[in-house]
């Protein structure tokens, strides 16, 4: 294939609920589509998961934008590419930056799929008809709201469910949360709130039969999660610490971590998260599949990814009508029981929503 157009937009899409975290509340989410068409005119499809502020990692949408327009585009355009893992080669010059570097990425998966008339899932060696589906619940207003919320996720049938946490919502909320779920498969997300200094506070979690505490300790670290490791009962799910193979590789060697979060804009792609999938299953280190609040288009590739065999934990892949009113594709995604049927179409198998792609945009660019 030879991409000779692509179009960016920034999006705008206000969430149902307010979702909070350990480092900010988010009412909308902002983000970059990318649409990238070739020289037969098939289009592909591919979303930035970067949010507007560096809260999360380095990358802003605004830092997507230019890295998109200065180097990404430049280097894609009018370059002969027969298989989307060429692109990652071809990206190599370009230091970091694999929330954007995704986005062209996902774009060029999707045309790949449809013209060799094939699900995306199918494209990258998914086996799965069905996907376990678990969900991200934000920090709540109070302890009783949080009940009513991760309850309502439990009688629509989530597989997990996943409670942030942050210093003063911790023990004590995950402590009430398991008295009134004794039987659901509950996590505890910190987003790197923690340090070693706050050990006896985690060792405390290990009474809960948590699933799993994911990436406790700094963004950037290793080390002292493999210290922590050696102190808790509870597996240490890494995710911020993780942008490549060779992140996973080291992590897992040092034994900082029993269980790895793999999202595609982190480590730049479907195809580093299939080499950290196929590592990580050798190695006997289960792999799920994390969210970003994406709108329909990430949540697809989301879909499809999640169709590897080593994907054995439920991911944060819930329904499209949890976060928006409407979302930017058709159908859009459903669970039922806890379960989201993979698409068989070609491409990511669902068909974007051109009037509401366009209602959301606030700006949009073509290069050629």
């Amino acid at each position: 294939m030879k991409i000779e157009e692509i179009t960016v937009r920034h999006l705008k899409m206000k969430l149902k609920n307010p979702f909070s975290t350990s480092f900010g509340t988010f009412v909308e989410k902002e983000f970059l589509l990318l649409e990238a068409k070739d020289e037969q005119g098939t289009i592909g499809w591919g979303e930035s998961v970067a949010f507007d502020a560096p809260w999360y990692n380095e990358e802003t949408m605004k830092t997507n934008w230019h890295m998109l327009e200065d180097f990404l585009i430049p280097i894609i355009l009018n370059k002969e590419i027969k298989h989307p893992d060429e692109v990652s080669e071809l990206f190599k010059g370009v230091r970091k930056n694999n929330m954007a570097k995704s986005t062209v990425e996902g774009a060029i998966w999707d045309i790949y799929a449809q013209e060799t008339n094939q699900s995306l899932a199918s494209a990258i060696g998914g086996n799965k008809e069905k996907i376990e589906v678990g969900i991200s619940i934000g920090i709540q207003s109070s302890i009783e709201k949080q009940i009513e919320v991760v309850g309502n996720a439990v009688k629509d049938g989530y597989k997990r469910i996943k409670v942030k946490i942050k210093p003063d919502w911790d023990v004590e909320v995950i402590r009430i949360l398991r008295e009134n779920f004794p039987d659901v498969s509950i996590m505890a997300d910190a987003n790197s709130a923690y340090s070693l200094s706050d050990v006896d506070l985690l060792k405390q979690l290990d009474k809960f039969n948590l699933t799993m505490i994911e990436q406790p300790l700094a963004s950037d670290d290793i080390i002292d999660h493999a210290v922590l490791q050696k102190q808790i009962k509870t597996p240490i799910c890494l995710d911020e610490s993780i942008h490549s193979l060779e992140d996973a590789r080291k992590a897992i060697e040092l034994g900082s971590c029993g269980i790895i979060n793999i999202k595609i804009g982190r480590v730049g792609g479907i195809s580093e998260a299939k080499k950290i999938h196929d590592y990580c299953q050798e190695k006997g280190i289960p792999v799920w599949c994390g969210g970003m609040l994406e709108s329909g288009i990430g949540r697809a590739h989301n879909i499809a990814l999640t169709t590897l065999s080593n994907f054995i934990l439920p991911g944060d892949t819930a329904g499209s009508s949890h976060y928006w009113e409407q979302d930017i594709i058709e159908p859009e995604v459903v669970v039922e029981d806890g379960y989201i049927t993979v698409p068989q179409k070609v491409g990511i198998g669902y068909k974007p929503n051109k009037e509401a792609i366009n209602k959301y945009t606030v700006k949009s660019k073509t290069y050629k």
